[in-house]
């Protein structure tokens, strides 16, 4: 696409369809007047049509068709090209005002995890970037994320998190789910401890397929620079939640720590309310989360009998406790490291790395 500047670009103009007409008439040797008589329509709708002023109706196409011999929907589609392109130029205009708005977005970013298309002039990234919020001009991104505002991780960027979160969004849409079962989905969690020794190749299929059975969608998105997030829960209907994951940390004891975290917000409080995860568990709702992930993963029986021995220290130990209660090695790292039981540089070989492919 060539470049232009904001002043220099102008969407492509369809000319009206009364030009076509006119040259019809021309060479049929028929005046605007006979034209008139013969469909029936005033002499000044048919001059208002061959200026453009007036449009082509579905009545006026079809006795077109008649006199002319031109189908209505040859007339119909030309009316229907030129009043779009005006407005599309209308568009352009209106975009020129606000296009600072853009400096705000993440677009580089955007398009080089492929989220959107790169555009070389302004107005055509403005609206790839409004379409992948699905809103019509940037005074709608105000209202579309004003639920999103409410969570204190917002105000990291809030244009970055709300680019991220939207694409959430866009994944889940790709997600057949069934209706939400709280039951089932409290007893499937259960099982899901187990895909923890799985690697991620292994278990991110079954754990995206079981949770969507019982009305959870479960989408893992990149995390976008300044945004600071690990996860992020919400409901997109009554009945489907969403648990978005961005695999912040790239180490297992987060990713799956952040996964039943997020799933404690689903269980315990409000389909109202939306969850981002900074990694601050500064208020009652964040805490009972990090109580459930935390007792979802290792019992807290299971656990006060491990760290009542000083052997916890002993990779072998934490091999051989993960073994026992079946979970990853690196969730049992990353817990002692949390409680300070062990210093944060220590057995890290024992959690498993995720990158992007």
């Amino acid at each position: 696409m060539a470049k232009q500047s904001i002043n220099q670009y102008q969407p492509e103009l369809v000319s009206p369809p009364g030009d076509t007409l006119e040259e019809l008439l021309e060479e049929r040797g028929m005046a605007q007047a006979e034209l008139a008589e013969r469909t029936g329509r005033s002499k000044k709708l048919i001059n208002e049509i061959i200026q453009g002023k007036a449009p082509i109706t579905a009545e006026t196409a079809l006795q077109f068709e008649l006199v002319l011999g031109v189908p209505a929907r040859f007339w119909l589609e030309r009316e229907q090209q030129h009043r779009e392109s005006l407005a599309r130029r209308d568009e352009a205009a209106s975009f020129v005002a606000v296009i600072d708005w853009l400096k705000q977005v993440p677009v580089k970013d955007m398009v080089k995890l492929g989220w959107i298309e790169r555009y070389q002039e302004p107005i055509g990234q403005l609206r790839a970037v409004l379409r992948f919020f699905g809103i019509a001009s940037p005074d709608q991104w105000e209202a579309s994320t004003a639920a999103f505002r409410k969570a204190p991780a917002f105000e990291s960027d809030p244009m970055a998190i709300a680019a991220w979160l939207r694409r959430g969004e866009l994944d889940a849409q790709k997600i057949a789910y069934a209706p939400f079962d709280e039951a089932a989905f409290r007893a499937l969690l259960a099982r899901l401890r187990n895909l923890t020794v799985e690697p991620a190749d292994h278990f991110q299929p079954p754990l995206v397929t079981l949770c969507a059975a019982v009305g959870v969608a479960v989408v893992f998105v990149p995390e976008l620079p300044r945004t600071h997030v690990s996860g992020a829960t919400r409901w997109l209907s009554p009945t489907r939640a969403l648990i978005q994951l961005s695999l912040r940390h790239k180490t297992d004891d987060h990713l799956w720590f952040t996964f039943f975290h997020e799933a404690g917000h689903i269980l315990l409080h409000g389909k109202r309310d939306i969850f981002l995860e900074s990694g601050v568990a500064d208020d009652e709702k964040e805490q009972a989360a990090n109580r459930f992930a935390a007792d979802m993963l290792i019992a807290p029986e299971a656990w006060e009998r491990f760290v009542s021995t000083r052997d916890y220290r002993s990779k072998l130990v934490i091999g051989s406790f993960a073994r026992e209660i079946g979970i990853a090695p690196g969730i049992v790292v990353g817990r002692l490291q949390h409680e300070k039981k062990i210093p944060p540089q220590n057995c890290n070989d024992l959690k498993r790395r995720f990158v992007w492919l």
